[in-house]
C-alpha cells in the first residue's frame, strides 16, 4: 500500500510505493571540488542521494567539496568513485544526460516537463536510473551522451547557455521532486478553516453596509444599490473562509467602536 497524501484539491491520493533507488547523479569529469560540493548540496535540498564522480580532475576525496557541500557531508563521504563513464552507470537500466549543446546523434531529446514523470515511471517499475552532466569546460562527449536513452535540455537563454555544474545539477533535482506529487511538504501544510457559508457572507455585508450608512459613505441615494453589488463582488470573488470572515465583522466592529469613541 502507498502512503496517503493530500492533491492540490485537498483530496486523499495513494502515494504510490517506490520499487527502486531515486536517481544517480553521475558528474563526469568534474573540475572543481566546489561544483561537486554545490551539486551534492542542491541534490539533498530535494532528497537526492546517490552521487557519482568519474575521475575527478582535482583528484578525491576534495576538502573543497565539503565546504561548499554546507552541510550534505553524507552525500561527499559516501560519493562513489569511477574511472570511467560506462563503469559508473553499469547498473542502470534507464539514463539521461543533461546537456544544451546540439548532437548529431540518434538519441531523441526531452524537456523538463517530461524528464520527471519518465523517471519517476521507471522508478515504479523497478528500474535504476541517472543522469549524466558533463564537466564544466566542455560539458559531456558524444562517447558519454550515447549511453543514454534521452537527452534533456533546459529551457535556458540560447543567447548564454552556461549553466554552473551546481546550477544544473539544482534544476534537474527540483524537476525530480516536484513531479513526485503536487501536494506542498508536510512542513507547510495547515488545517484551513472551511470555505465561508453564503449566508456568513450576507451577514457580513449587511454588517459592513450597515456601518457604512452610518458614516455617510452611500452617497448619491441613486447609486446606493451599485455601490453594494460593488462592495460585494470583490469579498464573493476572493471566496472566503469562515474564519477570515470572523476576522473581517471583528475588524467592522473595531472601527465603528473607535469612531464612536472618537465622537464623544
Amino acid at each position: 500500500m502507498g502512503k496517503e497524501i493530500k492533491n492540490q484539491l485537498g483530496e486523499i491520493v495513494e502515494k504510490p510505493v517506490k520499487s527502486a533507488p531515486d536517481p544517480a547523479v553521475i558528474l563526469v569529469n568534474p573540475q572543481m571540488g566546489e561544483n561537486i560540493g554545490a551539486a551534492a548540496r542542491a541534490m539533498l535540498n530535494f532528497g537526492l542521494t546517490d552521487l557519482r564522480l568519474v575521475k575527478p580532475r582535482d583528484g578525491w576525496p576534495n576538502p573543497k567539496a565539503v565546504s561548499m557541500a554546507a552541510g550534505a557531508n553524507s552525500l561527499i563521504d559516501n560519493a562513489k568513485l569511477f574511472e570511467t563513464t560506462a563503469e559508473a552507470v553499469a547498473d542502470l537500466t534507464h539514463l539521461m544526460s543533461a546537456t544544451a549543446r546540439r548532437r548529431e546523434l540518434e538519441v531523441p531529446v526531452i524537456g523538463t516537463g517530461d524528464a520527471g514523470p519518465m523517471f519517476h515511471a521507471w522508478q515504479n517499475d523497478g528500474h535504476k536510473t541517472g543522469i549524466l552532466f558533463g564537466p564544466e569546460k566542455a560539458g559531456l562527449t558524444n562517447d558519454d551522451v550515447v549511453l543514454t536513452d534521452y537527452i534533456l535540455t533546459y529551457p535556458i537563454n540560447p543567447a548564454f547557455q552556461s549553466l554552473n555544474l551546481g546550477q544544473a545539477v539544482g534544476v534537474f533535482s527540483y524537476i525530480w521532486k516536484s513531479s513526485e506529487d503536487s501536494a506542498p511538504p508536510e512542513l507547510f501544510q495547515k488545517d484551513i478553516s472551511p470555505p465561508a457559508s453564503r449566508e456568513d457572507l450576507v451577514r457580513m455585508f449587511e454588517h459592513l453596509e450597515d456601518e457604512l450608512t452610518k458614516s455617510g459613505f452611500f452617497y448619491p441615494p441613486a447609486k446606493v444599490d451599485l455601490m453594494r453589488r460593488n462592495i460585494r463582488a470583490p469579498f464573493t470573488r476572493a471566496k472566503m473562509t469562515e474564519q477570515e470572515v470572523r476576522t473581517m465583522r471583528g475588524m467592522i466592529k473595531a472601527i465603528a467602536k473607535g469612531r464612536g469613541v472618537g465622537r464623544g
